[in-house]
């Protein structure tokens, strides 16, 4: 039985038809659903920028912003869901959190944070993931 359904997402439209599929998962199985995902911080804002603009430097805002609406949108649908971030490589960072979480089965589009092709990111997760990985054609 699946009870930890984890999702990688970035927020990009392929990444939506991953969540999707992995709400349907959780829906099914009435399974927890959560959302990770990796960023690498494109550094800080000059000092001279307001406050409000701050996050426009920061891919860890950006991304906290994304899954902070996703999660409340889920919420009001009746699921059970969180969110888990890390910075650093996607593929080791997916791998890491759904470990983390104890998903049991974990859900990836094909091509992987903003790739062209199944490439590097989403084959190193099905090799390197502690449980069932599902990969969605998003293309």
């Amino acid at each position: 039985m699946l009870s930890t359904i984890a999702v990688g997402t970035d927020g990009s439209e392929t990444a939506k038809k991953a969540v999707a599929e992995a709400i349907e998962l959780a829906k099914r199985y009435d399974a927890e659903l959560v959302l990770i995902s990796a960023f690498q911080d494109s550094g800080t804002a000059p000092e001279d920028e307001p406050d409000e603009r701050q996050w426009a430097y920061s891919t860890s805002a950006q991304l906290q912003a994304i899954l902070s609406r996703l999660k409340s949108d889920l919420k009001a649908e009746g699921l059970s869901c969180r969110t888990l971030s890390a910075e650093g490589d996607p593929a080791d960072v997916i791998v890491k959190l759904a470990e983390e979480c104890n998903a049991d089965a974990l859900v990836i589009g094909n091509k992987g944070m903003h790739r062209r092709v199944l490439g590097s990111i989403p084959n190193s997760i099905t090799h390197k993931a502690p449980c069932s990985v599902f990969v969605v054609k998003t293309s």
